[in-house]
């Protein structure tokens, strides 16, 4: 992140201004800047920039059309705002909202060559908790950073390396279960999905927080490269695959605020980390496989591989009875289709946590929405020679019965929370750039703050 939150009163800094649609001559600008900006234009069109100048022809402020879409506009200056100290008005709707905007806009992927971003330098309101909006901001950029890296730096191996790195940053504790030990030690659906790839499959376990605090536990899918298996995808359906790892990004994202935050929990953070590969001993369709549940899968397709690494992840977590469990995975393309990429769906019997989460969705500026667990449709998951099928023949409802097949590996828990996700922004917006993105994160921290509260 480019961005410096520069805190107390800074002499010098250049003021940007926050103008409504066609709200122009009520906006406080001197005649001369409303002259300017009527001239070039300007009419506080949403997320559009426009800078002012003093009369040597030096910038003097900015311009940002502040519609109704919400403070994440303020992306648009992350993005174009140039290098140098800048201050927001006094009295700023929100000025957290703003500046995490800015801080998100700023993000350019750095691995592989590109320049980083613009630096900015922000004076930072008084009502702002800048320490927050730090927070939100790395964690935001290590969920793009993860999916962004493509599987040769990115493979199962590598994300658990990722993990510690977070882990160490926090001070939680790490293990992890590679290979023919995910046998050993019952988890065999991680094992076989992960087992073609020369880089072995794990179980990566994080802890974190005083045992004694309610437990909260996040599970993350970590397919970090979905082929299909042997129900190979086509050339163009692997093309965004290194980002099928983005469930395990985001719950080390969220992990990163939680920690970071200080919330009075005991957080586990369970990530199953495979590669879907092709090989001689790659699993197959028609196989049955036996699960840590003991609830035995017939595979209908080896290509919804991320529910039986996550029902195994699912068995472990719920065996100590959370208070809280979430996971989250790009798991069907269905949710897409249903809600496009933007607005992930989310599955919950428990009402009041879907009310509060709905609620702080909103307020975060990070979407969501509710979707059915509905019942009759677990009869389509049926097999004639195991307890149940990882698919549906029929293809309907696929985000619905991916989250019913899930359901069946958590009894515990009181209270389960399962997000589709689809990890990635296809289309550039002014707070995020085309490629991974944190999706759900941001709202699920506001809720859990207020749950746990320091």
């Amino acid at each position: 992140m480019s961005v410096e939150f520069v805190e107390g009163a800074v002499e010098g800094a250049l003021p940007i201004y926050l103008v409504g649609k066609d709200k122009l001559d009520e906006s406080g600008l001197d005649p001369a800047a409303v002259n300017w900006a009527k001239a070039n234009g300007f009419s506080g069109e949403a997320g559009r920039l426009l800078l002012l100048a003093d009369a040597s022809g030096s910038v003097s402020g900015a311009l940002l059309g502040n519609g109704s879409e919400g403070r994440l506009l303020s992306g648009a200056l992350g993005k174009s705002l140039p290098e140098g100290l800048w201050r927001l008005p006094e009295g700023a709707d929100d000025p957290e909202q703003i500046l995490l905007g800015i801080a998100l806009g700023n993000y350019v992927f750095t691995r592989y060559g590109k320049k980083a971003g613009r630096a900015l330098r922000l004076v930072v309101p008084n009502a702002a908790d800048v320490g927050r909006v730090r927070r939100l901001a790395d964690a935001v950029s290590l969920v793009r950073d993860l999916v962004n890296t493509p599987t040769s730096d990115m493979g199962p191996s590598a994300l658990e390396a990722a993990a510690r790195r977070v882990a160490n940053a926090h001070g939680a504790d790490v293990t992890s279960i590679v290979g023919d030990e995910l046998l050993t030690h019952n988890f065999p659906m991680v094992h076989a999905v992960g087992r073609a790839s020369p880089d072995a499959p794990r179980l990566i376990d994080m802890r974190w927080g005083p045992e004694d605090a309610p437990k909260v536990t996040l599970v993350g899918k970590g397919v970090c490269f979905d082929t299909g298996g042997l129900d190979i995808k086509p050339a163009s359906g692997m093309l965004l695959m290194k980002k099928d790892m983005g469930g395990a990004a985001n719950v080390l994202g969220l992990a990163s605020m939680i920690m970071g935050a200080g919330l009075k929990v005991r957080l586990r953070v369970i990530i199953p980390a495979v590669e879907n590969a092709i090989a001689g001993n790659a699993f197959r369709p028609g196989d049955v496989l036996a699960s840590r549940k003991g609830i035995t899968v017939e595979i209908g397709n080896t290509d919804a591989e991320g529910r039986l690494i996550l029902a195994d992840a699912l068995a472990l977590a719920d065996e100590e009875e959370p208070e809280l469990l979430i996971d989250m995975a790009t798991l069907t393309g269905a949710a897409r289709v249903a809600l496009g990429p933007d607005l992930p769906p989310f599955y919950t019997d428990d009402d009041a946590f879907a009310e509060e989460l709905s609620r702080e969705a909103v307020a975060a500026e990070d979407p969501l929405w509710r979707m059915p667990l509905w019942k009759p449709y677990e009869a389509r998951l049926g097999s004639k020679v195991a307890d149940t099928n990882n698919v549906t023949t029929d293809g309907f409802a696929g985000s619905i019965t991916a989250a019913l097949f899930l359901k069946k590996f958590v009894q515990k828990a009181r209270t389960w929370a399962h997000f589709d996700i689809f990890a990635w922004n296809p289309v550039e917006k002014p707070h995020c750039p085309v490629g991974g993105e944190a999706q759900a994160i941001r709202a699920l921290e506001r809720a859990l703050s207020k749950r746990y509260p320091v």
